[in-house]
């Protein structure tokens, strides 16, 4: 029978049993309704509502359904969800007594707790894997950036660049999905537990303790809200979908890099698949499973959304279905951390093409007429009609003479061939966030002091 049978004649049909069970989601959170029916246990102790004895008893049981738990039993679809399968399990563990644990509560502040415990957990497991995401690109930024690639705009040829420099934006990105992490964090770290269905409740707890016990930073001050709030869950589902969208743009670079057409870099065997019938390939799949994956946390902030679009205040049974889009959606984006870890990790750089002559050199030219004095505007015409000069001749800026550059610009001098040189053409932009060695070196150490 239900927990809640007193004012029924008969049970629930099989197929509302199937339909409205959240049992195949919610046990994921045993171990934290577990955490949440100890404190509020030891509270109602202290308070003077359960005996010694009696939370001894509650405590000594709750240990057994934990270890069961552990052990792999399953409670059946009857007990709804994780709270009655927990509560449920107790009372034939230990008897009438288990029913002294569900005063002053009800299931609208349990799965709100629960919810906050589990996510807390996962906002640190996030931050800890982008922490070492980020680790991993300082890594490979300093021992095997100081390789000349092309930056890109418009995914055409813009300016030369170290590939650390590149890595290193990747690297800043993830450290704003922290800041992110760690800000959602603060108003997960609030207790529901106590508001009871929605309107409080006469008994004398002490909320302020049990969100102590649970290391929550204080407990909400609004019983109704403390039970239909779910901007949390939205917060937290909107941060995964903003690091699941940078995780896919570091996917993206892995699968053109490791192409023959750019052959930037190789990706290790632990981090590449072949093909079934074309015996040569090796596939990028993890990378291209990142990207794709995405679509699973921007999804579920669409779900979650709509699904708390107009809800009247308290609680709803809509809400049951926060975590069926939450929990895959976390999941997802922990592994798509770890597995670009693996693959930014293992993967060897090769080097990216030979860029003396390039255009990518172009603005070189309007900056060393810019530095004498030119204005920018009638540099950069001047640096674009070299271009279609170069290219009217199917050359490139280092076929260029002296003779043509002046014929161009009077300012030309001869120290502008030393311009063209793509390393140098690199280490003369030390400007703040530039892509100079130097400031390469600076960000680094930015960047380690936060890991």
């Amino acid at each position: 029978m239900a927990l809640w049978d007193g004012r029924f004649s008969g049970g629930p049909a099989e197929a509302m049993q199937r339909f409205s069970e959240s049992l195949s989601t919610d046990l994921q959170m045993w171990r934290e309704d577990i955490q949440g029916s100890r404190a509020h246990a030891t509270m109602l102790h202290e308070v003077g509502i359960l005996s010694a004895s009696e939370l001894a008893e509650i405590h000594e049981g709750l240990e057994r359904v934990e270890a069961e738990l552990h052990g792999g039993w399953t409670p059946g679809i009857d007990q709804e969800d994780v709270h009655m399968a927990v509560e449920g399990r107790l009372h034939e563990l230990i008897g009438p007594v288990a029913g002294k644990l569900h005063t002053a509560r009800s299931r609208n502040d349990q799965v709100a707790t629960d919810l906050r415990l589990w996510m807390r957990n996962q906002l640190d497991a996030l931050d800890a894997a982008l922490r070492d995401l980020i680790t991993t690109l300082v890594d490979r930024a300093e021992a095997d950036g100081r390789v000349v690639v092309p930056g890109y705009t418009h995914l055409q040829r813009g300016q030369p660049i170290w590939l650390a420099h590149q890595l290193l934006a990747h690297a800043w990105s993830l450290s704003r999905d922290r800041e992110r992490l760690a800000d959602t964090r603060k108003r997960v770290n609030r207790s529901p537990l106590g508001a009871a269905a929605m309107a409080g409740t006469p008994h004398p707890i002490d909320r302020t303790r049990t969100a102590e016990l649970l290391a929550f930073s204080a407990p909400m001050p609004n019983a109704m809200d403390a039970v239909s709030a779910r901007d949390h869950v939205l917060e937290m589902a909107s941060t995964c979908a903003i690091i699941a969208t940078h995780l896919s743009r570091m996917a993206e670079e892995l699968v053109v890099w490791s192409t023959r057409e750019f052959g930037w870099v190789r990706l290790s065997d632990a981090w590449s698949t072949g093909s079934s019938i074309m015996p040569q390939k090796r596939n990028p799949d993890a990378a291209e499973l990142v990207r794709g994956r995405t679509g699973r946390a921007t999804g579920a902030l669409v779900s979650l959304l709509t699904l708390v679009k107009a809800l009247p205040l308290a609680y709803n049974r809509d809400l049951q279905e926060d975590r069926v889009a939450l929990f895959p959606a976390v999941d997802s984006v922990l592994d798509c951390i770890r597995v670009l870890s693996g693959c930014y990790g293992s993967m060897e750089v090769r080097g990216g093409p030979d860029l003396t002559g390039d255009f990518a050199l172009t603005t070189e030219l309007a900056d060393f007429l810019a530095g004498r004095g030119v204005p920018f505007r009638e540099a950069h015409h001047v640096a674009g009609s070299l271009v279609k000069f170069c290219e009217d001749r199917g050359h490139g800026l280092d076929a260029l003479t002296l003779e043509d550059l002046q014929r161009a610009h009077p300012a030309f001098t001869a120290e502008v061939l030393q311009w063209l040189h793509p390393e140098q053409a690199i280490e003369r932009r030390t400007s703040l966030g530039g892509t100079a060695w130097s400031q390469v070196e600076q960000q680094v150490a930015a960047l380690r002091a936060t890991t």
